[in-house]
């Protein structure tokens, strides 16, 4: 009898929409691959709905709080059932970007120079000089964050919005110039290094990500080859150092502009990231061999409790 796999997707989360994409892509793929798929849009209901399923293993495409901080880990851990990607504790710390960085800067990893500040405080007055970044501690899919540049008079105004829905705290990062690189590790080995330019010359923000041709992918990122190297080597030490298992992928920036400062940073580590056929960790995955089948199909059978 074939496995019977738990797709988990959508989620009450910002990135419901993105989830539902990555899941459905996953779902159908795993089908190919002969799996018996049950595709589970999850609601705060999700315990009884598995205990019920009684799913073999539960493939976790969600995005964002909920999906990717731990929480639902720790309800798979309960109840027994071996899931993808990382554990609780990895889950929950590369989830606060703040804590993530302080963890990967004591195992050497190069994290770029920050503070946690309140979101009124920032909307006040400048918390460094510009050019510089606030993001929210704990979301992904670029939602919430503003890059203030040189000569920007004032902070973001938006920060002061009574809807605003990407909590009090936000963190502040000095502003990297150059390239923005990502690689991904899957199991115990980093894949390529893609450098990402969005199409329209500004920065990868949500648009750049998932809109049709709103982002440029070069692959393989053209650096020097120590560069390459290194930001394989960080990525997987990145990995390492937060306790993550399966597929993750971690974003750089990188300056490599003419008088620039030859700084690499790494932004942060994605424990849940996108999974469409188009998303970047299926891209490094191809390039370096693996269907998106056989990519969807190493994950399931790296699944496991205890992660």
């Amino acid at each position: 009898m074939s496995k019977h796999v738990a797709v988990l997707m959508g989620g009450w989360s910002s990135e419901r929409e993105i989830s539902l994409r990555s899941g459905n892509a996953c779902a159908k793929a795993l089908e190919g691959e002969g799996f018996r798929v049950s595709r589970v849009d999850v609601q705060r209901d999700i315990a009884d709905v598995l205990a019920k399923l009684k799913p073999d293993a539960a493939f976790n495409a969600l995005h964002g709080p909920a999906g990717e901080d731990g929480s639902i880990q720790g309800v798979l851990e309960i109840l027994r059932i071996p899931y993808t990607h990382s554990g609780v504790l990895a889950s929950a710390l590369a989830m606060n970007k703040q804590m993530a960085k302080i963890v990967m800067a004591s195992a050497g990893v190069p994290v770029p120079a920050g503070k946690v500040v309140s979101r009124h405080e920032a909307a006040k007055a400048h918390v460094f000089t510009p050019p510089y970044v606030l993001k929210p501690i704990a979301e992904g899919s670029s939602y919430g964050v503003f890059i203030v540049r040189e000569g920007q008079g004032h902070p973001p105004q938006e920060l002061t919005r009574e809807d605003w829905a990407y909590g009090e705290e936000l963190l502040a990062e000095k502003f990297i110039a150059g390239r923005e690189l990502t690689c991904a590790v899957m199991g115990d080995k980093a894949l390529g290094v893609i450098d990402i330019r969005a199409a329209d010359g500004g920065w990868y923000d949500f648009n750049a990500k998932y809109s049709k041709g709103g982002s440029i992918h070069i692959l393989p990122a053209e650096i020097k080859e120590n560069i390459y190297l290194e930001i394989q080597q960080l990525a997987l030490r990145a990995h390492k150092a937060l306790g993550c298992r399966g597929v993750s992928r971690s974003d750089f920036r990188y300056d490599d502009l003419p008088g620039g400062t030859g700084e690499i940073a790494v932004l942060e580590v994605n424990t849940q990231p996108g999974m469409t056929e188009t998303s970047l960790v299926p891209e490094l995955a191809a390039y370096a061999g693996y269907s998106f089948g056989e990519l969807v199909r190493w994950m399931v059978d790296d699944a496991s409790l205890n992660r």
